[in-house]
């Protein structure tokens, strides 16, 4: 009895074995099933989805201006705010969206319109290239936005190539990216950086030519359009003649030589209808107002003719092999512009073409695993007139300057996501108008040790003649009757344009800056 019962079980034990064995088959196949599901879910998802990062910047600058009539302008403690949110969905290997969100402001304060209510050059309106690096207001704005597709073999060659159109990445490029602790944008940095739209295409030619890094890249865009926006008129996003015609640009950046230690880069553009002002004129003298005093008040924007420039700027990317050198860049950069004004008009100052040259070295050396320290200097030409008005400098843009600027600064990793930076900034200008436009008003190159000169001789004859008010048209012309006086040979035409020069010099004193600096201290969140 005992013999069959443990027979019995055994037979009972041996089936039940066998069963959970099937049933533990059949469910590792539906989790494997499962799992299947689960990653075409996942990688569905991850494809599905925009991935975004955060830039977040707060700041302190004290900032002070040395006018050219020895005042002074200062702003010892402004915070600033800016956001970053950075956008990039890649649907498959040749397709990239690259987008980014942008605000930037003063704390407590809206600049984002101007009290005379016109929509001007850094909020956003007539022009937008600086609409995210000026100081607005709390409000999300675009800064990038555009698409970019990668091909692999252009005309039939060993050529990978890249074809993007949209608000491209036009500022913080190459070397001015280093103080800014960025990574390259598109353009030279000498020369171009301002929010842009428009397109690029870029040819990668190392495999063809066994160069490492070479590369040509064509870039166009327009920098403003001739529409009447909607409801304004009758027939909206029509031309108005009234207007500005579109302002466009195009140009290409041709990279030699780039194994990644040697960088070397050279661009050229051309850019048409440029704008600017003038200083409104009646009979040859400035406008005269209710007053009966001089007003010296510009004219409305109108277009004086085109520009085109270049540059070519080398980056070493590590000194020596190895050491203290390996890490340290160093680098320089020379660019030049040429005005081509239109007949009968001039540009900042001059009816002939002029051509502006500037240079700029520097070198970032590493402090601790975790912090770099950088200098740089430049200098620019009476008629420099560079696209870096949207340069990341509260008091202007250094590179523009039409005399010399120094920089100095220190940049630490605090945390993985935290750094921090302190800079100071310092320009002094030899000619006015490096940051104006491209007229005679506000870019306009006069030598600032000759206006202050006029400005001298002003007050010396004003001081006999006894009415210095620079704005009485009497005044000046008691001052060219003293001219007149002084040299006999001074025909009445002369001696006006002398006195009416001298009186400009006076009135615009105050507001020329001879020279500015800028301290700076920022932490910085990204991940």
């Amino acid at each position: 009895m005992k013999k069959i019962l443990g027979m019995s079980l055994i037979a009972a034990t041996t089936l039940a074995f066998a069963s959970t064995a099937d049933d533990i088959a059949k469910l590792e196949k539906e989790i494997a099933k499962l799992k299947k599901k689960v990653n075409k879910v996942n990688a569905h998802d991850a494809n599905d989805n925009i991935k975004w990062g955060v830039d977040f910047r707060t700041a302190w600058d004290s900032i002070n201006y040395d006018m050219a009539d020895g005042s002074s302008r200062s702003k010892s403690d402004l915070y600033s705010m800016r956001l970053w949110l950075n956008m990039a969905y890649a649907p498959d290997s040749h397709n990239i969206f690259k987008g980014q969100l942008s605000m930037n402001k003063a704390f407590g304060a809206d600049f984002g319109m101007p009290g005379d209510g016109n929509r001007a050059f850094s909020m956003g309106g007539m022009f937008d290239w600086t609409a995210n690096e000026a100081l607005t207001d709390n409000n999300l704005k675009v800064r990038q936005a555009y698409w970019l597709y990668l091909g692999d073999n252009a005309f039939g060659a060993d050529m990978p190539w890249t074809f993007s159109i949209g608000r491209r990445p036009s500022t913080n490029g190459f070397l001015a990216n280093l103080r800014d602790d960025d990574p390259a944008q598109s353009p030279l940095g000498h020369i171009i950086n301002v929010e842009f739209d428009g397109l690029s295409s870029k040819l990668d030619l190392s495999n063809v030519t066994g160069i490492p890094g070479m590369s040509f890249k064509v870039c166009m865009g327009q920098g403003s359009s001739n529409a009447e926006p909607l409801f304004e008129t009758a027939t909206p996003y029509a031309e108005n003649d009234d207007q500005l015609e579109d302002i466009t640009l195009a140009g290409f950046i041709f990279e030699p030589y780039n194994d990644g230690q040697i960088i070397t880069k050279f661009t050229w553009f051309k850019a048409f209808d440029m704008p600017g002002m003038d200083m409104a004129m009646e009979n040859g003298m400035p406008v005269i107002g209710p007053d009966g005093h001089f007003t010296y008040q510009p004219t409305a924007f109108k277009q004086y003719g085109d520009l085109d420039g270049g540059a070519f700027s080398v980056l070493i990317d590590g000194i020596t092999e190895d050491g203290y050198f390996a890490d340290a860049k160093v680098f320089a950069s020379f660019a030049w512009t040429t005005t081509r004004p239109n007949e009968g008009e001039s540009m900042l100052g001059s009816y002939d073409d002029e051509t502006g040259t500037s240079y700029w070295l520097g070198a970032q050396l590493p402090v601790t695993d975790d912090g770099k320290f950088g200098i740089e200097y430049n200098h620019g030409s009476e008629y420099w007139r560079p696209f870096t008005y949207a340069e990341d400098t509260m008091i202007g843009s250094k590179l523009a300057v039409r005399g010399d600027a120094w920089e100095m600064y220190f940049t630490y990793q605090l945390t993985d996501a935290l750094s921090a930076q302190v800079r100071y900034t310092k320009l002094d200008y030899d000619y006015t108008g490096s940051n104006g436009f491209f007229g005679n008003y506000t870019g306009g190159s006069n030598k600032i040790s000759d206006m202050k000169a006029g400005a001298a001789g002003w007050d010396q004859i004003t001081g006999m003649t006894g009415n210095p008010d620079p704005t009485d048209p009497q005044a000046v012309m008691a001052v060219a009757g003293a001219l007149m006086q002084q040299n006999p040979n001074l025909t009445p035409q002369q001696a006006g344009q002398m006195a009416g020069q001298m009186a400009g010099a006076k009135a615009f004193l105050p507001n020329v800056v001879e020279s500015a600096d800028d301290f700076r201290f920022y932490i910085r969140y990204r991940f």
